[in-house]
Parts: C-alpha cells; sequence; structure tokens
C-alpha cells in the first residue's frame, strides 16, 4: 500500500517543478531543457493576454520576461521566420526567430530545420552592448511547440529582421 502512495508522489514531483513555468491561464508556445538542465518556455495566456519567456532550473525560475503579464508585452518581442519548401533544386529548410531586449542585453529564441542533413536545432542567442555573443543550445528532443504558432494568434507583428541561429 505504501508503495502505491510512493509511486503516486513520485509522479507529481515532475508536475510541481514544471508549474512554476506554467501558470493554470497558460499555454506553452515553445519549451526546451539546455544541455545543462536548464529550462526555457516560452508561454502565453490562453486568452492571449499576455505572452511571457521564462528560464531557469528545475526548482528555481532564473528570469521572466518582461516581469508584468499585460497586453503590452506582445509588444515586447520581434517575430521572424523563413520556410523553403523543398524541390528539385531547394533542400527544405525552416527558420523561426523570436527575440526581445532586457536590461540591454538582446535575446534571440531560434527553430531551425533543414532537410539536406536533417538537421533540427534550437536554442537562445544572448547578445550584450559590445556585440558579444552567448549560445545556449537546446536539446531537440525536448523540444515542444513551435515559435512558428505566435502567427496563428494574431497578437505579434512579423518583423524582417534578419534571421539567425
Amino acid at each position: 500500500m505504501i508503495r502505491k502512495y510512493l509511486f503516486f508522489f513520485s509522479l507529481l514531483i515532475p508536475i510541481f517543478s514544471w508549474a512554476q513555468y506554467l501558470l493554470p491561464n497558460e499555454e506553452t508556445v515553445f519549451s526546451f531543457k539546455t544541455n545543462n538542465g536548464k529550462t526555457m518556455a516560452l508561454v502565453k495566456d490562453k486568452k492571449n493576454e499576455y505572452i511571457q519567456y521564462r528560464f531557469g532550473s528545475k526548482d528555481h525560475v532564473d528570469m521572466e520576461f518582461p516581469m508584468t503579464r499585460t497586453k503590452e508585452s506582445w509588444k515586447q518581442f520581434k517575430y521572424n521566420s523563413y520556410f523553403r519548401g523543398g524541390g528539385k533544386q531547394n533542400a527544405s529548410m525552416e527558420v523561426d526567430n523570436l527575440s526581445f531586449t532586457n536590461n540591454g542585453y538582446q535575446y534571440l529564441l531560434y527553430r531551425t530545420y533543414f532537410a539536406e542533413n536533417r538537421n533540427f536545432a534550437a536554442g537562445i542567442i544572448i547578445t550584450d552592448s559590445k556585440g558579444k555573443k552567448t549560445r545556449i543550445s537546446g536539446n531537440y528532443k525536448t523540444v515542444e511547440g513551435c515559435i512558428c504558432n505566435l502567427e496563428d494568434t494574431g497578437m505579434i507583428q512579423k518583423e524582417d529582421t534578419g534571421l539567425e541561429f
């Protein structure tokens, strides 16, 4: 009997640790775990009241952007994408970027697919005010959702800011 309860509670531990990344009124737009065990989660309110980036360990959210959860949050992100279908002379590819600036640092979330070598990738590129870039690779096997789904909300403007990955 005790084993049954221990098993049940062991199943709840991941739910509670993920709870700080996803509130009851939210859904995941795009998320992944990094190779060093951190979690990146881009979430939005189910009624599109706000969008928010979260990053941290399984026990602690280190960063949330923006801090306030209002409709104005959508204006703080820039979205860009490129899709090329395959064909006789082209290898298909898809690149999705979402960027924002916080405390003098530019954050760029990316997701890519290149059919030529069947390469999938996701990650974060952080650029400081002097142009120095720090790359955080995502474990693609843990990716949930797609930045590309933001267009369907009608809440975010697509801007041609150049693509990076």
